[in-house]
């Protein structure tokens, strides 16, 4: 992965919602979601969330493929893994895998409290 296309994925990713649409669509793994899913969940505007979808669309991180009058949004795992292995690949000498930290369980957030 290129220094540029580094920057265009964080860039994409250092907005609220953006980031968001990105985690769900992630969670749901290779099928994805409509559009009109991800805008329910994330209670976002359908314009508004065309311009973030099209701003991760550009970045690589996500793809989408039409279905009927709907488009279906899908993460690229693959651009997400290249992502994260530009971010380590020099950690501990060219070894992440010998310092990277061990993953903690994850609190949970306080009810009706926001993560």
């Amino acid at each position: 992965m290129e220094t540029s296309e580094v920057i265009d994925a964080l860039s994409a990713l250092a907005q609220e919602s953006r980031l968001s649409a990105f985690r769900l669509l992630v969670g749901a793994g290779p099928e994805g979601l409509a559009a009109g899913e991800i805008a329910e969940a994330l209670g976002v505007a359908p314009a508004t969330l065309s311009f973030h979808l099209k701003m991760l669309s550009h970045a690589g991180l996500i793809h989408s493929q039409r279905e009927g009058r709907s488009i279906r949004y899908m993460a690229s795992f693959d651009a997400m893994g290249e992502l994260v292995d530009f971010l380590t690949s020099n950690c501990c000498g060219g070894d992440p895998g010998s310092c990277l930290p061990q993953r903690k369980p994850r609190r949970r957030a306080a009810a009706g409290g926001r993560r």
